[in-house]
């Protein structure tokens, strides 16, 4: 079976793209043929980049690329950043295109949000019409289209499937790498510097986590820019760190964040803080479940929903609880690791890259030519 995804792809800086790529892994691992359709910059097997961001006619490109590869299927990741202004509204044209060649199509939603506003409604509306097969992350996800939308037979098109995580082993002298004292906790806040990430929120707290904790603790805080587009609020951060009390209790971790050096940041870790204001889906989460690291979040339906089943972290919503929670994870070693094993439980149980790619496999095979053949198959790549 051939498997086209449309989507970024390292060495591409994108959640999507990194995304894709363990995905893919996982499938070949399965022996499933894979091609990824890329935005210029893709490299690797299978490869081929052919459009760029803010290419009008990027469903063409992409299209015509479908076309010479012949695949079986075609698989798209969206996100609103990835196919051009008002909200990618160029990649519509290839489901148009998909459909009148007769070739199936399915989407990974990756931000859907409880409510939704009115172009993202929009938007998924055109999904759910032209698209064989939806799938998103969460339920809430999925009760959120049933809601926003009116469309007949919606429920057995949509499939909730949990982002992927990789099974991995702790990195065990992370702290000693990072040159940090092995005494020293260290909390953490990741990832790409955005005003929905809410990092400003413990900034602003630390000075009273550093006082009550006596000083045997610190903050790291690992980020850049994938665009200019946050300079203001990255400089932001920076003038509040610069005039903290607890400001010798901070270190910012710059620059480009290798696969490595990212996994001896989260080994090195005693917790992981997300005060998200925001959050649909995490790939920063499911790294910290895969090296079993207990988070302290924002109260939210993400969370809720995967706490509901495996409790892997303390949510907040007061500058108070965020308090109260990262000091009894830094002081609680018996709750730390119960709630670090229920992480890496839910990662063995449910959130693998192996498992995750088995879900995607079954959705695949339903579609492709699901009603001429009905005698038992055999697949082949």
């Amino acid at each position: 079976m051939r498997i086209a995804f449309v989507s970024t792809y390292p060495p591409i800086e994108c959640g999507i793209a990194t995304y894709t790529s363990y995905l893919t892994d996982a499938l070949r691992k399965k022996e499933i043929d894979v091609y990824i359709i890329s935005h210029y910059g893709g490299q690797g097997k299978n490869v081929f980049s052919c459009f760029d961001y803010e290419d009008k006619d990027l469903s063409y490109k992409i299209f015509d690329m479908v076309i010479r590869l012949s695949p079986d299927l075609v698989h798209i990741q969206h996100e609103f950043n990835l196919f051009g202004r008002n909200y990618g509204v160029s990649i519509t044209p290839l489901y148009m295109l998909l459909k009148m060649n007769n070739i199936p199509s399915v989407t990974t939603i990756h931000t859907i949000y409880e409510k939704n506003i009115e172009e993202h409604k929009i938007l998924f509306s055109f999904f759910c019409k032209y698209c064989d097969k939806i799938i998103v992350h969460e339920s809430y996800q999925k009760d959120a289209l049933l809601s926003e939308l009116d469309y007949s037979n919606l429920d057995d098109k949509i499939s909730v499937i949990p982002h992927g995580s990789r099974e991995v082993q702790v990195i065990d002298n992370a702290k000693q790498l990072l040159k940090i004292d092995n005494d020293i906790k260290i909390v953490l806040m990741v990832g790409y510097f955005s005003p929905y990430k809410n990092f400003e929120k413990i900034i602003d707290i630390w000075p009273e986590i550093v006082k009550r904790y006596k000083g045997k603790v610190i903050l790291v805080i690992a980020g850049k820019l994938r665009t200019i587009l946050y300079i203001d609020y990255r400089n932001m951060l920076f003038e509040k760190i610069n005039n903290s009390p607890a400001k010798e209790y901070i270190k910012v971790i710059r620059g480009q964040i290798s696969q490595d050096s990212f996994d001896k940041i989260i080994s090195a870790a005693d917790v992981v803080v997300m005060p998200y204001k925001k959050v649909s889906q995490s790939g920063i989460f499911a790294n910290c479940m895969a090296f079993g690291k207990p988070v302290v979040t924002s109260k939210n339906k993400t969370m809720e929903s995967i706490f509901k089943d495996y409790q892997t972290g303390l949510m907040c919503e007061t500058d108070e609880e965020y308090i109260e929670n990262i000091l009894i994870l830094l002081e609680d070693q018996d709750l730390w690791n119960q709630l670090s094993q229920n992480a890496k439980r839910y990662v063995q149980e449910k959130v693998s890259w192996s498992i995750v790619a088995d879900k995607h496999i079954g959705i695949y095979k339903e579609l492709v030519e699901p009603s001429v053949l009905k005698v038992s198959q055999i697949w082949m790549d």
